[in-house]
This record gives structure tokens, C-alpha cells and sequence, in this order.
């Protein structure tokens, strides 16, 4: 990154900027010893990937390239999963559920996998998460807390816990209920009998041994070791132990582990440790501006925005304002994907304090592609709308051509649009989009189209609409046919005119909102378009 854009990067507002300059406070004159700096995501494999998780690693990847911008000094990505973690609930959508409900409390790591492909239920959750994170890019180092803990890289942080078994207690018991505090213990052992990870209140023997005692499922009392995967440790000191055995140094959270993180904190100074810096988010919310939930399966699925928008729409909406709730649904789809690009354009003509804060710098690290398709994503869907829910991409791509007037290779190579991939990528970009549009409309935007018949004022200026497209040279622009909806609006009575713009949505598109008409009926065709008002004035 350039001298210009460093300096800029120290006083831009940009959200990923401000939280890369809580690292340069943190180590003033860099890391002891040269060392990385750590970021850290976490992934509780009990589950598939989804759109959170998604979420969260992107927005870190954006504070390490923010920070990157500011200094040379070297960055780790660590991708965490808390793979020892027992497995409370069979979650819905697995097969063999029986044998996963004869496995509960057991280590997601020693579970056998449902699907039958892997060594165990977590190696099959922990390669999905891999190969999701692949197909998006993200450099990452995954680590997997089950081979830190049996190949005992944490055993000196556990002999730690141990230490201040007490100074621990004292942090975690205020915050417990009675019942729950009379049988909590930082230190969860894991039955050599039943493989279960336990639940039990638990004495320190030796703490250099690494030894404790506690009554295990069948009433007899063990010592047993909590060294090389015997036992784990409760989720928040967990939390804890590994900031400080890892050594991490950044990691966000959603604002539903604001408890979690002070406790998590508190435990890791009593550990001799540093809390990371850290960026704290909002949740998403439903349509209905209700809290999402795997549970209820009220969000909207990552799989689903890929089938209707890009990846760059999905990572558009994630960076926009993470500290505000924001609905995730399927209708903020499109104006996503037309932001993105609307972004994107603007970016190569902005000064370098404006681009920093634009959303499409950090989406691509600084390296923003240049070109956009002919048409925006909106334009698109009125398109589709009109061709009906079985219009293929070939006829989108050729009413495309007819736009321009040439086919879209010759547009490209005439410099109608400007390029510095490669007509290819433009070319691949533009046939995504009319997919997306195709799957978009197809299933939620055709079954709720429903044309209405104009009434009043509205005949009279369709009428003429139709008229005036007639004498209307086959080649107008689409500023010119704008020109002529304008004219009839300001002259036919409507106030306010959106109004006249409303009608000839509902009226042609069955559509309560809509594109520039200029730009739909440029696109659509002055022909297909008096066909629409034919339709509509029909008796």
C-alpha cells in the first residue's frame, strides 16, 4: 500500500481503520520480539457454517488489512474450533440422529460423523468450515482446539488455570445462580469411563501433575490429569486460556457474549495474560425485526443470498454500520448488489481519503475492480419481471445486445465500458448478475406480480405514452424516453408526479416499485413496451 494511503489510513473514520489503530496503541513500538500480531475468529462445529460465521471472519479480515495499511509488522488470521466441546443438542439437520443421542456430552472431536465421510462428527464440520472459507478467499490458519489440547500445547496453560484455580472461582461464581455455582468448576474432566465431558465440582491435587480429583456418572472418586485432552476447561475461561496461550490480540464478537467477554477478560489478567482489542457488533435481525435464530430458522441462509445476490453484495451489507441491528432478509438483496456497484464506481474517482472509507476498499483490500455491468441489478429484475418466470439468460442477453445496438463483446472492445480485467470478467460478472435475477425473480418475484388496470387520468396518459413511443425513432436513448414519461407526467395531472411513475409500475410492471422507465423501456424496446400498454388498456 502506497505512503499516500498509510497516511490517510491514520485519521480515516472507516470503522476497520480505527479499530487497526487499537493495535498500534496496544503495542506502541510493535510486538515484542517481532512478533505476529494474532486475530482470532472462533467456530463451534456443533453446527454447519452459515452466514454469521461468514460475517465474523470477513469483517476480521477486513481490521488486518486496515491494519496492514498502517504497518509492515507481520499478522497471523487464526481461525479457531472449539472442537472439545460436548455436544448439548442433536441438531435437526443431520442424519443418524440415534447415534448422535447416544453420544451426547461427549466431545464433538470423539463422536463419530453422522454423514459417514469423516473420522469424526467435528473433522466433518471442520472441513466444511475450511472449504467454505476457501471458496471465499479468506487466508486464514486453522487451528482445532482438540489438537491443542491432546497434543498438549495447552498443558502449561492448564497447569495456569489450576494455579488460580481460586482467583478464578472468585471472578465466575458472582456471576452464577446458587444452584449452578454450588457445582461449578472451571475444569471440566472428561469420564475415562463414559468419554463424557462433565459437569462436576472438582479439587486441585498437584498442580505441576497437572492432577485433580472429582466424583465421576458412576459415584467413584478418580484423580485423574487434566494434561493432553482429559479434560477441557468451562466455555469463558476456555475463552480465556486460549487468548492467553495463543497470545491472541484481536478478536470481535456479537453483542450476545458482552458477558462472556468481560468475564473472559477478567480471567485472562488473573492468567497473566492481556485481553485482545476487539470490536463488539450488532445482531441481525428478521424481516420482522426479530432476532435471528438457527433455531426457529427466521434468517436467511448464506446459501440462499449466493443463489439471488454475489458475494460482493453479501460482504457490502456486512461492512455497512456493524454496530447498528440490521434486517437480514430477502428483499434487502437487490439494493445490496446495485449499492456494491454503485460503490465500486465511484471509488476510482474518489480522493484517497474518500475511498478509504468506501465499503468496496475493504471488500477488495484496496485492489478494486474497475468496469460495471451495462445495466443495474434492479433494471435487471424489472426485465425478467416482464419476460415472465421462465425467460432464460440467452433472451436477457439479447435484449442486452439490443440495447446497445451491438452485441456486448463489441460493446466492450469499442470501450462502451471501461475494463481493466479483461472482457471476460465483465462478461462472467454480467452473466452471474442475470442469473441471480432469473432465481430472484422466479421465485419471489413472479408469484407476486399483479397487474392492476389504470383508472382516471392515468388512461388518458398511457394513451399518449403509446403515442408518442410510436413517432419515437427506434434507436432513442434511454435519456430521451425518459424525457417523454417526464413530459407526460408534469402535463397529465399528476401530483405528486410519482404518482404517474407509480401507475406505470403497477399498471405495466404489476410491480409497486421500478426502474428509470427511460432506461426499462430503452432496454425492453419501444415495441414491447407498447405491447405492455396495449395489455393494460385492453378491456
Amino acid at each position: 500500500m502506497t505512503d499516500v494511503f498509510r497516511t490517510a489510513a491514520l485519521d480515516s473514520k472507516a470503522w476497520p481503520y480505527e479499530e487497526a489503530r487499537k493495535l498500534l496503541k496496544r503495542y506502541p513500538e510493535g510486538k515484542p520480539g517481532g512478533a505476529p500480531i494474532i486475530f482470532e475468529t472462533g467456530y463451534g462445529p456443533s453446527g454447519l457454517p452459515h452466514i454469521g460465521t461468514f460475517n465474523e471472519v470477513l469483517r476480521t479480515t477486513m481490521v488486518r488489512h486496515a491494519f496492514q495499511t498502517l504497518t509492515d509488522a507481520p499478522t497471523r488470521l487464526i481461525e479457531f474450533s472449539d472442537d472439545m466441546d460436548g455436544l448439548r443438542k442433536v441438531p435437526d439437520n443431520v442424519p443418524n440422529q440415534a447415534m448422535l443421542t447416544e453420544n451426547l456430552g461427549k466431545p464433538l472431536s470423539r463422536i463419530p460423523d453422522p454423514f459417514e465421510k469423516f473420522e469424526s462428527f467435528a473433522a466433518h464440520n471442520n472441513a466444511m468450515l475450511r472449504d467454505f472459507l476457501d471458496r471465499f478467499g479468506f487466508e486464514y490458519e486453522f487451528i482445532s482446539s482438540a489438537s491443542q489440547y491432546e497434543a498438549g500445547v495447552f498443558d502449561d496453560a492448564l497447569k495456569g488455570v489450576l494455579r488460580h484455580y481460586q482467583a478464578i472461582m472468585g471472578v465466575m461464581l458472582p456471576t452464577l445462580r446458587k444452584e449452578r455455582a454450588a457445582t461449578y468448576s472451571p475444569i471440566l474432566p472428561i469420564s475415562p469411563k463414559t468419554g463424557i465431558v462433565l459437569q462436576v465440582p472438582v479439587e486441585v491435587v498437584n498442580v505441576e501433575e497437572g492432577t485433580i480429583r472429582f466424583t465421576d456418572s458412576d459415584g467413584e472418586v478418580l484423580v485423574q490429569s487434566v494434561l493432553g485432552g482429559q479434560a477441557k476447561l468451562q466455555w469463558k475461561v476456555d475463552w480465556a486460556m486460549r487468548w492467553v496461550a495463543l497470545g491472541v490480540d484481536y478478536e470481535m464478537y456479537g453483542k450476545d457474549l458482552i458477558d462472556s467477554g468481560v468475564q473472559s477478560g477478567k480471567i485472562a489478567r488473573v492468567l497473566g495474560g492481556r485481553p485482545p482489542e476487539g470490536l463488539i457488533y450488532e445482531m441481525f435481525l428478521d424481516e420482522k425485526g426479530e432476532k435471528i435464530s438457527k433455531s426457529k430458522g427466521n434468517g436467511l441462509t448464506l446459501e440462499q443470498w449466493l443463489d439471488y445476490g454475489t458475494q460482493e453484495s453479501l460482504a457490502f451489507f456486512a461492512y455497512r454500520e456493524p454496530k447498528k441491528a440490521k434486517q437480514l432478509h430477502i428483499g434487502v438483496i437487490p439494493r445490496a448488489v446495485d449499492d456494491y456497484f454503485q460503490f465500486r464506481e465511484s471509488w476510482w474517482n474518489q480522493p484517497v481519503e474518500q475511498k478509504l472509507g468506501n465499503p468496496v476498499h475493504h471488500i477488495h483490500a484496496g485492489d478494486v475492480p474497475a468496469g460495471q455491468p451495462p445495466v443495474t441489478f434492479g433494471l435487471l429484475l424489472n426485465l425478467v419481471g416482464v419476460l415472465g418466470p421462465h425467460a432464460t439468460r440467452q433472451q436477457v442477453l439479447n435484449y442486452l445486445g439490443k440495447y446497445f445496438g451491438e452485441s456486448l463483446e463489441e460493446a466492450i472492445s469499442r470501450d462502451r465500458l471501461v475494463v481493466s480485467k479483461g472482457m471476460s470478467y465483465v462478461e462472467d460478472e454480467l452473466t452471474r448478475l442475470v442469473d441471480h435475477a432469473l432465481a430472484y425473480n422466479r421465485d419471489y418475484v413472479a408469484p407476486t406480480l399483479q397487474r392492476r388496470k389504470p383508472e382516471g387520468i392515468e388512461v388518458a396518459a398511457l394513451e399518449r405514452l403509446d403515442r408518442e413511443l410510436a413517432a419515437a425513432p427506434a434507436d432513442a436513448s434511454a435519456v430521451d424516453l425518459q424525457n417523454i414519461v417526464y413530459a407526460i407526467g408534469n402535463e397529465g395531472g399528476f401530483d405528486p408526479l410519482r404518482a404517474w411513475f407509480g401507475a406505470l409500475y403497477e399498471t405495466l410492471l404489476g410491480s409497486a416499485q421500478g426502474p428509470r422507465m427511460g432506461s426499462f423501456i430503452a432496454l425492453y424496446g419501444i415495441d414491447n413496451t407498447r405491447t405492455l400498454i396495449a395489455e393494460a388498456l385492453a378491456d
